[in-house]
């Protein structure tokens, strides 16, 4: 027997028309709409009880208290609303006996011992709980008891109802009590664990004042003999902090001394004081800016980069003749391995510095630059006072790698809190959230790198000083793998005491046909792998094929014919342009994080109804650019292509790697190129290629990234490049080897570019106006305004 309370409607209404004491009603929990005033019988179990009513108090008003006494399993088979309550027909659901007496009497020894189990880890008064349970052996009374009182969801115990096999009632049973005994015995664990603690807590506190008191009948100063507030009141005077920290930590010390250890706060101030004590607020190294010294490490260090190093060496003389104490930010922006954080640790290492790096890439929370407030669980500075921490002075060189790979996410914008951090009129007074005082870092030298400027948001960009590391040569390739590679792959694969060499033949062979690209860390992994089979054939003594190793000085040289055997076949042609190729094929210039790179434009045309097909994943400025040219073919071709009508044919454009997006304003010239190859059946020679953008009134505007893209050019084995002709100025940056070995060539309008290509003259040329109409102007009819449109 057990009581409900019943008040909804629905329910009171069900309990009026069952006639009250004495009488049967239908006892079913519910799946769903728990606050609603009325259910569906599609809201209720199948199964439930049958109960008789055995007393009612209350009215209809104010509800019904009823005590209700379970006679049987019931199974709903039609339900419905009938006068305002729910009505059903059902059947018995008997059990099914699947199990025999011993069986049974088993079950009921096992859950009994469970019941008895978890009653003895509940805390409160369970005596006649326990005798209950002892006095039942029937297990169609005990499961019933033993679910009624368990802490468990509705739908498990309707579950155990629905369950008619007797033996696997009491299983599921079993089952149910096993979890609820495991959650009693971790909440009897924390609670025993949480006492011991706070017990020896309260134990230390006692002992602690009695120490205090013993020290001070003995005459001591239990403040400063103590160690409860590790002598940090006169730690704090030695460290000769700035006067305004000086006092907020003494003020938090003296603080700390009057909570005492026993506090949940106290290790809170003593991790803030140990990281004020910790921070080096006065010591700094002496710089060495001697300009013959930085120039030699920065040769020995780096091959090439002649503006790069110039300009470092430049900004050192300012600083020695500058005497300030104003930090420097550089950004050194540049496609991946071309040495950009090395740069870092020689500038380090030639300003006699401490050098710290972090690296920002994938961070998301501003929280990782300025720290967490004191007062948040884990609390911890910013990666800039903790790189300071390491470091142990005050001027370090702090290289912030990748700072184009941050992000924005929910914990606030990175970007945003470096800000103050990279402002020389700002950083003198960085305030971390954490430290919550301000600390200068107008002594630290910032530099920061990244592979692309477009990830870097305006306002951070211009705090810094841009500094562009472009690819390398092949010439430079080979001196780097040369000098500094080979040799420091040569120690780390220990090889030093094997004298292998390595050919100018077989790097040039690695350089030129297994690797392409901007930097050289695909060449050092390459080295990499040639040291390991140096090793292997060293210790083995196994011949390569028909090719034998030559020995000298009983040593190992690796020419050009080992290279196939140890990396296989050649991953790229030096020579990656078309050798033939018909007409409407264009080889393009482009700029990318990773360097330049080339890329083929094609065009093709069909019978149509003038539609243009753009594919190859291209994004919306090069979109933009075929419009363009397609226009200026239009306008001006029309003449020249008689038999030729726009309206009836169809043009399909396309950029092979259609998986790699693509974008630029780069890329008008070779696609208006494309387009007059195809119209006019003239091929273009494959080892030109181009870069520029058009404008509708057919100019040649300049681009960006012309170093990379000409040493792309060059590296895939073209020989003629075409660039705009305000890009001339930047064919200085271009290594003069490289400008000796390929032909370039400037326009300034498509006219030029097409004469210079196709070798047709005047083709994009001003039509001429009709005779007469510019000095009538009032004879220009209808017909004649397109022919002036198109001029």
């Amino acid at each position: 027997s057990i009581p409900l309370i019943i008040n909804r409607p629905q329910s009171v209404q069900a309990l009026n028309m069952s006639g009250g004491e004495g009488n049967k009603i239908l006892i079913v929990a519910q799946k769903e709409g728990f606050d609603q005033k009325s259910i569906t019988p599609s809201q209720i179990y199948k199964y439930g009880t049958l109960a008789e009513i055995e007393k009612i108090q209350g009215n209809s008003e104010s509800g019904f208290q009823v005590v209700v006494h379970g006679l049987n399993r019931i199974k709903l088979i039609d339900s419905s609303v009938i006068d305002g309550a729910l009505f059903s027909t059902y059947e018995l659901a008997d059990d099914i006996v699947d199990c025999d007496a011993d069986v049974k009497a088993v079950l009921a020894s096992s859950i009994k011992d469970m019941g008895m189990q978890i009653l003895s880890m509940i805390p409160a008064d369970t005596k006649p709980l326990e005798q209950m349970l002892e006095a039942l052996d029937d297990l169609n009374v005990l499961i019933p008891m033993c679910m009624e009182n368990l802490d468990i969801e509705v739908s498990k115990k309707q579950e155990v109802l629905e369950t008619l096999g007797v033996k696997a009632r009491a299983l599921m049973t079993l089952e149910l009590m096993a979890g609820q005994k495991q959650q009693l015995e971790v909440q009897v664990d924390i609670g025993r664990r949480i006492n011991k603690k706070m017990g020896k807590q309260q134990r230390e506190a006692i002992l602690r004042q009695q120490l205090a008191a013993i020290q001070s009948e003995l005459g001591g100063d239990s403040k400063n003999d103590s160690d409860e507030d590790g002598g940090y009141v006169k730690k704090i005077e030695d460290a000769k902090m700035p006067e305004n920290v000086t006092k907020i930590a003494l003020d938090e010390a003296r603080r700390l001394e009057s909570i005492g250890t026993q506090s949940p706060e106290s290790h809170l101030i003593r991790n803030y004081l140990d990281l004020l004590l910790a921070l080096p607020w006065n010591v700094e190294t002496t710089d060495n800016l001697d300009i013959n010294t930085a120039k030699e490490i920065l040769t020995n260090d780096h091959f090439g980069l002649e503006k790069v190093k110039t300009r470092i060496i430049q900004h050192l003389a300012v600083m020695k003749l500058r005497k300030g104490k104003k930090g420097n930010i550089l950004l050194l922006v540049g496609p991946p391995g071309v040495g950009k954080t090395s740069l870092g640790e020689s500038i380090a290492r030639t300003l006699n510095r401490k050098f710290v790096r972090v690296s920002l890439g994938g961070v998301r929370d501003d929280a990782e630059i300025r720290g967490h407030r004191k007062t948040y669980v884990g609390a911890m500075p910013g990666r800039v006072i903790q790189g300071l921490k390491r470091s142990g002075v005050k001027n370090p060189v702090f290289l912030l790698d990748e700072i184009d790979k941050m992000g924005r996410g929910y914990g606030g914008d990175p970007a945003a809190a470096l800000l103050e951090v990279l402002d020389p009129e700002q950083n003198s007074t960085f305030s971390d959230h954490y430290l919550d005082v301000p600390f200068d870092l107008s002594s630290v030298f910032f530099i920061a790198t990244a592979n692309s400027l477009e990830g870097i948001p305006g306002p951070l960009l211009d705090r810094m000083e841009v500094i562009e590391l472009s690819g390398y040569t092949t010439a430079e390739k080979l001196h780097i793998a040369k000098r500094h590679i080979f040799p420091k792959q040569i120690l780390d694969h220990g090889l030093a005491d094997a004298n292998v060499t390595l050919t100018d033949s077989a790097l040039l062979k690695v350089i030129l046909g297994h690797t392409r690209e901007a930097g050289v860390r695909d060449l050092q992994r390459k080295i990499q792998m040639i040291c390991r089979w140096a090793a292997e054939r060293i210790l083995s003594e196994v011949k390569v094929g028909e090719q034998k190793l030559e020995q000298k000085n009983d040593g190992l040289q690796i020419d050009s014919a080992h290279i196939s055997e140890i990396m296989g076949h050649e991953r790229f042609q030096h020579d990656v342009a078309e050798s033939s190729v018909v007409p409407g094929v264009v080889t393009g210039l482009a700029w990318t994080p990773m360097g330049g790179d080339i890329l083929f434009i094609e065009a093709s045309q069909m019978q149509g109804s003038g539609r243009l097909t753009l594919t190859g994943q291209l994004g919306d400025v090069m979109k933009e650019s075929a419009q363009i040219a397609l226009s200026l073919v239009r306008s001006h071709l029309g003449p020249f292509l008689k038999n030729h009508d726009f309206e009836k044919r169809d043009i399909h454009i396309h950029v092979p790697s259609g998986s790699v997006p693509k974008d630029g304003p780069s890329a008008g010239a070779a696609i208006l190129t494309t387009l007059a190859s195809l119209l006019t059946g003239i091929r273009v020679n494959s080892k030109i290629a181009m870069t520029g953008e058009i404008t509708l009134r057919g100019a040649v505007t300049p681009v960006g990234g012309i170093k990379e893209k000409v040493l792309a050019a060059h590296r895939a084995g073209i020989e003629h490049v075409i660039l705009p002709k305000k890009n001339e100025p930047d064919l200085k940056d271009v290594p003069s080897d490289i400008r000796d070995q390929m032909r370039i060539s400037f326009v300034e309008n498509v006219n030029e570019l097409i004469e210079l290509v196709l070798g047709m003259h005047d083709l994009f040329a001003p039509l001429a106006l009709p005779a007469g109409l510019i000095d009538h102007p009032e004879s220009l009819s209808r017909e004649n305004k397109p022919s002036i449109l198109a001029c």
